[in-house]
């Protein structure tokens, strides 16, 4: 066995080259970092629109950096010195460097990332890149400080442990109603418990509460993040804090406490922009999240701390795994097929795949890097709890006999520029991956089918706010048919359709001018000019709501949205900065005093 080794790890190339790609990863991190621990700086002082802005910029850095890595590559290197051989060790060299590094499974995705825009597609699969992961994430500890702080509890102690909690984050922003938001956390912890039919948390000594280090940053938001450890298990803790203005006074507020699994896992929500945290190391603070989110998988909370590009590499494993443990087929999506959009599923798989088809009948007018930059746009905004993150891929290879025939046949006649079929394998040159929703006319029909009323009022009136959610964040759907959004499992109507997307500025709300005579009246084509972003909200009645069921309960909750006039005043409140913030959990769980403070003001 010995004379296998001698010529391993011999290349001061593949050292060189690996050593430049690692140094690439660690400057990306590093820059990561900083603009994610700058969004407390951000929050404390109530500059939103920029950390906004360092959120949107913080998805490009992996890209840039990727980039970066490969011109430095290319400019040392000619193509004849980088032989297989070199590749090979290459990688030995890299995993020899991640020794003792506290993110290695993010560095792996990194290394993969420039290999595959260097090597041929026939590498990816082989030695040369991390297919699995090699260097183990178990047991790393931070630099610096801790992953998370524990709080003891003992006889009466619960609410200065809670007091305490807040006040060791030290924000240099002050509190405008401490003791009362102090009071209502205990009060609904204490309740919560009584619940839970679960002992008091002030008699057993073997409770604690742990909360991680750092702030999560989002939106206007912080949240600090934490368990209960109740003897038997975890319970979350959440507390978001938020900036109010009451009495001309500016302050932060807890503006509620999170103890649900379900409420923790929407507030990591596929549906959400990406928080800003500070992190040493990602993976404990995965293992952490997990510990609140058990059934939330890892590459969704990777991607929902922003590190989107190993939420993917794990997402695609993850796949990898079902595949060998599945036996039906990738085939067309039940629905309504779209004019842009080629969507297949696999009905074991909770996912759909959308491929962008090379041709749009009338009256689609656009392009595929138009379509493109639709979904660029909403993966950079605040998706506000109602639109779908998606993932995007390219040059997918998957096995042939996964495919139906049919599927393969609609790619061959919508799509087939996407699609490449080598021997046993089709490829997909370009993909987009979302979290599988049912459709919403699929809903309301099935509701209706049942004649279930209050099934059609939810789905109705969750419709109509998900539109006005995403008003208020300056955007305009499009195309509002109901086969454009899903209900998720927690019955929320998401958005997921983004070829007509605009920003709600952009367009121009009108009424329908009154007929001149009866010429125009019996007209079937308008008669009047309609520029290219003139929408007319009435028309809205006619085209998704010929249902009088549908019309009633839609008009019960939302006749606004069929009224110019109130887009135009939503308009105007955006152009002069008044965003309300889409808060995560419903008005509902507030702290009373916080509202009755609002309506006094």
């Amino acid at each position: 066995m010995t004379q296998n080794f001698p010529k391993l790890l011999s290349s001061q190339i593949a050292f060189d080259i690996a050593r430049t790609i690692l140094d690439g990863f660690d400057k990306h991190f590093r820059i990561f970092r900083q603009i994610s621990c700058h969004a407390r700086t951000r929050f404390e002082q109530g500059q939103f629109d920029a950390l906004h802005d360092d959120a949107v910029e913080r998805i490009d850095y992996y890209d840039l950096r990727v980039r970066e890595c490969i011109t430095a590559l290319e400019s040392e290197y000619i193509e004849e010195d980088l032989t297989d051989e070199v590749w090979r060790e290459v990688k030995l060299h890299y995993m020899g460097l991640l020794a003792n590094h506290r993110q290695p499974e993010l560095a792996e995705t990194f290394f993969n990332s420039v290999c595959c825009k260097i090597l041929h597609r026939a590498y990816f699969h082989n030695d040369f890149i991390f297919v699995r992961p090699a260097i183990s994430t178990e047991y790393i500890e931070p630099l610096e400080g801790v992953i998370y702080r524990s709080y003891l509890l003992h006889q009466n102690n619960l609410r200065e442990v809670i007091r305490k909690i807040v006040l060791d984050f030290n924000i240099e922003v002050p509190f405008l109603s401490f003791d009362a938001d102090i009071d209502a956390v205990l009060h609904k912890i204490e309740a919560s418990f009584a619940h839970r039919q679960a002992a008091q948390l002030h008699q057993a000594t073997s409770h604690q509460i742990h909360i991680y280090a750092h702030l999560f940053f989002r939106g206007k938001s912080a949240y600090i993040v934490g368990r209960i450890f109740d003897g038997e298990g975890f319970v979350p803790l959440v507390l978001p804090l938020t900036h109010e203005t009451r009495a001309q006074q500016k302050g932060i507020i807890v503006d509620t406490v999170l103890l649900e699994p379900y409420q923790i896992s929407t507030l990591f929500s596929f549906t959400r922009a990406y928080f800003m945290v500070d992190m040493d190391v990602p993976s404990s603070t995965v293992h952490f999240l997990r510990s609140l989110m058990p059934a939330k998988a890892k590459s969704e909370i990777y991607t929902m701390l922003g590190l989107q590009k190993q939420g993917k590499t794990l997402f695609y494993r993850d796949f990898q795994t079902h595949l060998a443990h599945s036996t039906d087929q990738l085939g067309i999506a039940p629905g309504i097929k779209g004019l842009v959009m080629l969507v297949f599923s696999q009905p074991s798989f909770p996912y759909v795949f959308k491929m962008i088809k090379d041709s749009f009948p009338p009256p689609k007018e656009t392009t595929r890097e138009l379509i493109k930059s639709k979904y660029l746009l909403v993966k950079r905004h605040d998706r506000v709890g109602r639109m779908a993150d998606t993932l995007e891929y390219s040059n997918v290879a998957l096995p042939r006999t996964r495919f139906s025939d049919e599927l393969i046949e609609e790619i061959q006649r919508y799509a087939p520029s996407n699609m490449t079929i080598e021997n046993d394998e089709v490829i997909l040159h370009h993909l987009y991956i979302e979290r599988r929703m049912m459709p919403l006319n699929i809903f309301l029909s099935d509701a209706q089918a049942r004649n279930d009323d209050s099934a059609i009022e939810h789905g109705l009136k969750e419709y109509g706010q998900a539109i006005r959610d995403l008003i208020q964040a300056n955007i305009f759907p499009g195309d509002m048919l109901y086969k454009n959004f899903g209900v998720t499992r927690h019955g929320r109507v998401v958005f997921y359709d983004y070829d007509e997307i605009e920003y709600l500025t952009e367009c121009n709300f009108r009424e329908i001018p009154q007929p001149r005579n009866e010429e125009d009246e019996m007209a079937s084509e308008p008669w009047y000019h309609i520029a290219k972003n003139d929408v007319f909200p009435e028309q809205f009645e006619v085209f998704l709501l010929s249902d009088p069921k549908l019309k009633s309960l839609f008009k019960k909750h939302h006749q606004v949205l069929l009224e110019a006039q109130y887009w135009r005043t939503c308009q105007e409140h955006i152009q002069q900065g008044q965003r309300s913030e889409a808060r995560p959990y419903p008005d509902e769980v507030r702290f009373s005093h916080h509202i009755e403070n609002i309506k006094i003001s």
